[in-house]
């Protein structure tokens, strides 16, 4: 049995855990708390000055002015999991983070099922890829096509209020986010490494098929060449747009057909993603284009855009993928902020119906604004009349 150690947090609280690593991550090892409702990481270096009062920040002056004693404040509890207190331990700095919720952790899974077991966290990768989803995640647990849009909509949401703090994310990735795709429910994790724009810069550029183009592009410079790019909102905006084209559609919207060096894929993916980076679904060029023939089963159906285009998230959203892929891929000033997906995912939501097929796995999909709706998932044909609502304004 792991011993109990209790500390004084420094706002003066009791801290109680057992002296067990039960998880590490990059720069930190995380113990449980004794009644199991948060748990500690600590990192495992000791920390800069600089650091230590950004964390500071974060868990006193940020964390106070978003999550506020009212009803809007406490809302955001649960879609962020947000340092609490900060704790010091054999030299170490710590942070109390509250226990994740029991929907971000898989549960019901056949205990035959050979890739995924319960209780293992739900990262956002697992649903993020036609190969991960299509070949690992049992049926019972991907959702539907309405569920993904709310757990893209709770993202987005989540990112606003970011965003409107001045804070950025910076490693905004499928990593770093828990999804419940059968609630439709979403929590932005590591929130520890937060930028603080003008005052505290990001610890670390981002993570692959997240990082915006522009700072791909610059990031052999030292970090005081003011030619280097940094992630900030706008590199955040760009992470945002690819997160939700990946939870919808199931593909990386760069990842096309093009190899730019045959002989170096790092350079290959450099450029993939960086200086070169062309949307796959771009309408004139083409040069991206994915080539269907050299994907793998457990690629189809989402990994082929001519079986499954961007167009069957709804023109919302279209329009939005149009700014943040061809506008805004390389001209960050043009990539739509996290609210302008939050209203679009909003209005999508308000367009879906219900797919006819009871084996259709999306179960829902946007309505296409055409007397024969057809479910793009499954090709079935909608049958029996559709109740539309038009709603006109007059001023």
């Amino acid at each position: 049995m792991a011993n109990k150690v209790t500390l004084t947090a420094q706002d003066g609280s009791v801290v109680e855990f057992y002296d067990e690593i039960k998880a590490q991550g990059g720069v930190k090892d995380v113990y449980f708390s004794t009644d199991k409702t948060y748990v500690v990481a600590f990192y495992r270096k000791p920390i800069n000055a600089n650091d230590k009062a950004r964390i500071n920040d974060i868990v006193n002056i940020h964390r106070n002015r978003i999550f506020t004693n009212d009803a809007a404040g406490q809302y955001w509890n649960s879609l962020f999991a947000w340092p609490t207190k900060i704790v010091e331990w054999k030299g170490l700095t710590g942070i109390v983070i509250p226990f994740y919720d029991k929907k971000f952790f898989f549960s019901g899974i056949n205990a035959s099922w050979p890739f995924i077991k319960n209780g293992q966290e739900k990262n956002g990768k697992w649903f993020s890829s036609a190969k991960l989803i299509n070949k690992f995640v049992p049926t019972n647990q991907k959702g539907t096509f309405l569920d993904r849009l709310h757990m893209c909509l709770k993202i987005a949401r989540a990112v606003r209020r970011l965003h409107a703090a001045g804070l950025a994310h910076s490693d905004l990735s499928y990593n770093n986010v828990l999804v419940d795709p059968l609630s439709g429910n979403a929590c932005i994790i590591d929130c520890d490494g937060l930028v603080v724009p003008h005052k505290f810069p990001p610890e670390v550029v981002g993570t692959p098929g997240f990082i915006a183009p522009e700072v791909l592009a610059t990031k052999t410079l030292k970090i005081d060449d003011p030619q280097k790019n940094l992630p900030k909102i706008e590199t955040d905006r760009y992470a945002l747009a690819v997160l939700i084209y990946t939870f919808l559609l199931n593909r990386h919207p760069l990842d096309g057909g093009k190899v730019w060096d045959i002989d170096d894929p790092q350079k290959d993916d450099d450029m993939r993603y960086g200086s070169k980076a062309i949307f796959i679904e771009h309408p004139t060029d083409k040069t991206n284009r994915v080539k269907a023939n050299q994907l793998a089963a457990s690629q189809l159906p989402q990994g082929d855009p001519a079986k499954l285009p961007y167009t069957i998230c709804g023109p919302y959203l279209k329009d939005l993928f149009d700014k943040a892929f061809i506008d805004g891929l390389h001209n960050p000033s043009a990539r739509p902020s996290a609210l302008q997906w939050e209203e679009a995912l909003v209005k999508t939501c308000d367009l879906v119906q219900p797919c006819q097929n009871p084996k259709c796995e999306a179960h829902w999909y946007v309505f296409d604004n055409t007397t024969k709706p057809r479910c793009p998932f499954c090709g079935t044909e909608y049958r029996g009349q559709l109740p539309i609502l038009n709603f006109y304004y007059a001023p």
